[in-house]
């Protein structure tokens, strides 16, 4: 799917951006990158980095919608990775999250529509299953924009589909770049012991993508089949000898994620490496959609009652799992001793 195509992501200075390009530069036969986003300064700086003569660099919002179509011009296939993900920025500033991650997914569909892109694969999060913060609300409303996106494109010859997963280890923002700052204080704050995530490598969420770009039907949400941890044991890898004091939660936060629950389970199948919830299916037609799903993807229905759920997933990473982990893809020189 990817050979002679000309791809754009959004938000593509980003962490996942950064690890997504360098990925689709090794095919050659990939025509053009466009990298859209509303940050000069590290379009700037990531164009000292990729000097590949097939990347370009756009700047624009995904709330301008005509910016969008204009950057879309020519394009095949495009990632949608721009959205505002901070829990608590998006608790005191909600309405800017809405315009960007609600009303940027709706200006995406509307462009790729309007410049006739035939493959579109949207970046979710676990916080968008059964959501209690603000950021999770409008990663859902956005994820439910472009499956519904599959049902109105008329004789327009795309795609739509979703990748949902948990945190991506090493990302901006997340706890173990948080840690591994703070272990120079002494102190680890942890927010609660029994706290879970699933865990995501950069590379991982870049394959699950690729995945969706060149296996989906239209209107399937990938949920990828990863381990979770324990926020201790991500302190005790880091920090052994710092101070765990416990916080408490933030507003907005969960003590487990979930990535798939029990009323998704209905409408999910699962694969080998994958769970992969299908659109919402009706009446007499139910069964053929679904069984179209099974073998599209050689995968079958999960059983009634599952959830996909960190606090309760059977794969878990021990502390020396954590910091080998760490080593290979965050910090090559990290030691355990601060």
């Amino acid at each position: 799917m990817l050979n002679a195509q000309s791809i754009l992501v959004t938000g593509g200075t980003g962490s996942f951006g950064h690890k997504c390009i360098t990925r689709l530069l090794t095919h050659p036969e990939v025509k053009r990158v466009v990298v859209y986003s509303r940050d000069e300064l590290k379009q700037f700086e990531m164009a000292q980095r990729f000097t590949d003569r097939r990347v370009r660099f756009f700047i624009g919002d995904v709330r301008d919608r005509e910016r969008l179509t204009h950057a879309m011009e020519g394009i095949d296939t495009v990632i949608h990775a721009a959205a505002l993900k901070q829990v608590p920025t998006a608790e005191y500033n909600p309405f800017e999250c809405i315009k960007t991650n609600v009303l940027g997914a709706e200006n995406v569909i509307q462009a790729c529509l309007d410049a006739k892109v035939r493959n579109v694969v949207a970046l979710s999060t676990d916080k968008a299953a059964a959501p209690i913060n603000l950021y999770g609300a409008t990663k859902l409303c956005s994820d439910k924009l472009f499956i519904a996106a599959n049902n109105v494109r008329g004789f327009h010859d795309i795609r739509f589909s979703v990748v949902r997963y948990g945190n991506v280890m090493g990302s901006r923002g997340s706890v173990i770049p948080f840690f591994l700052e703070r272990r120079k204080t002494g102190v680890l704050p942890i927010t609660d012991m029994q706290m879970t995530r699933f865990n995501i490598t950069l590379e991982e969420g870049v394959d699950l993508v690729f995945h969706a770009l060149n296996h989906a039907l239209g209107g399937e949400i990938f949920v990828p089949r990863i381990p979770s941890y324990r926020i201790g044991d991500v302190a005790a890898a880091i920090g052994p000898e710092c101070e765990h004091p416990v916080v408490g939660i933030r507003p907005g936060e969960k003590i487990h994620e979930e990535m798939i629950t029990e009323t998704d389970a209905l409408q999910t199948i699962e694969t080998n490496r994958h769970y992969i919830i299908v659109p919402m299916l009706y009446g007499h037609a139910a069964a053929d959609l679904m069984k179209r799903y099974c073998e599209a993807h050689k995968g079958a229905p999960v059983p009634a009652g599952f959830s996909y759920n960190s606090g309760r997933n059977t794969e878990w990473l021990s502390v020396e799992q954590i910091r080998d982990l760490i080593r290979k893809h965050c910090d090559p020189t990290f030691t355990a001793a601060a």
